[in-house]
């Protein structure tokens, strides 16, 4: 059975019918709404399931809401809202975006090296001051100055050198009438079997142990022990 035609409500055989927005049209029917220009599968802009041409499409309004006190304060609430949660969000995630580094025994080492080398530093810094600016008294180097740091004072600059072979003791020489050696220098024992001096004074049954070191007695306080040559020169 041939249907009927939308515009017209006549029969639409199969040769003139047009099949377009769910209805069956003449083609000379099927024509704009408004200006009657007759149309075709390629020209045509449905609205409504009703067929317009271009110039005729009807456009979409939107109703506008005019900015009542009501609309304003939930405008306004709402922006507040999305800024507390900015910032609950952002105080959660602080710090997250760093890796924590685990201390491993190398790092530990070498925060220990900083650490001592500012200490260091800074006591140097210190007795500069405190001298005033004046070139600081110049002491020979010390014979065991490869195996660490030098003893050139008894202050304690938390300096932990590397441990260096453990050395035997030069066994004490009977008393005898040895050569008398004067100190020009201070010196601070660094080892147990080494004496302390300081400059001026006299020492006694003196025994050569080698090119750096020698063996002998403190007059003053009579402790006895091994001393570098090069702090003392002969009497």
């Amino acid at each position: 059975m041939n249907p009927l035609c939308s515009r017209c409500n006549h029969i639409v055989y199969p040769t003139e019918k047009v099949n377009c927005l769910d209805k069956y049209w003449h083609k000379g029917c099927f024509t704009c709404e408004v200006c009657k220009m007759t149309l075709n599968m390629k020209n045509y802009k449905g609205f409504e399931k009703r067929p317009y041409c271009n110039a005729h499409y009807p456009k979409q309004s939107f109703t506008q809401v005019p900015d009542t006190p009501e609309n304003l304060r939930l405008k306004e609430q709402t922006k507040n809202q999305s800024q507390v949660r900015y910032k609950e969000q952002f105080e959660k995630s602080k710090g997250k975006g760093f890796s924590s580094v685990a201390d491993t025994p190398e790092q530990q080492r070498l925060k220990k090296i900083q650490e001592q080398f500012s200490m260091v530093k800074y006591h140097e810094e210190h007795e500069k001051r405190k001298a005033g600016g004046d070139a600081p008294h110049h002491q020979p180097s010390n014979p065991r100055a490869g195996a660490g740091q030098p003893p050139a004072s008894c202050q304690n600059y938390n300096y932990e050198p590397t441990p260096e072979p453990v050395r035997q003791a030069a066994a004490a020489p009977p008393p005898s009438a040895g050569k008398r050696y004067r100190a020009v220098y201070d010196y601070c024992a660094a080892d147990d079997d080494e004496v302390s001096f300081m400059d001026g004074d006299v020492i006694v049954d003196v025994q050569q142990i080698d090119e750096g070191w020698m063996y002998g007695r403190v007059e003053r306080t009579g402790q006895m022990g091994m001393l570098p040559a090069n702090y003392v020169e002969a009497i």
